[in-house]
């Protein structure tokens, strides 16, 4: 097995994973935004233990994945993963 045949089969798995892990964070979509809902209500009481005095500073978390972004590396991570496999078999 040569070092170019190991970088097909690399670049082959961090498509797939880019495609997988994007088309996880799609279905995950609905649920985030509970999840998301439910801390920020307990981040916002006072003397909340979760809401962090030593850092007063709001962190945004992402309630869901935007749909565009998560869309275009999914497409990206595909051509990546084709291209890969299209590679290893030539």
């Amino acid at each position: 097995m040569s070092y170019d045949e190991i970088l097909r089969e690399l670049i082959t798995a961090v498509g797939a994973a880019l495609f997988i892990a994007n088309f996880w964070a799609l279905i995950r979509r609905p649920g985030d935004a509970d999840r998301v809902a439910a801390t920020t209500v307990a981040r916002a009481r006072p003397g909340s233990p979760v809401r962090g005095q030593a850092n007063p500073a709001q962190k945004r978390e992402l309630a869901q994945a935007p749909v565009a972004r998560t869309v275009t590396y999914m497409v990206l991570g595909f051509l990546v993963m084709v291209a890969g496999l299209a590679s290893l078999t030539a």
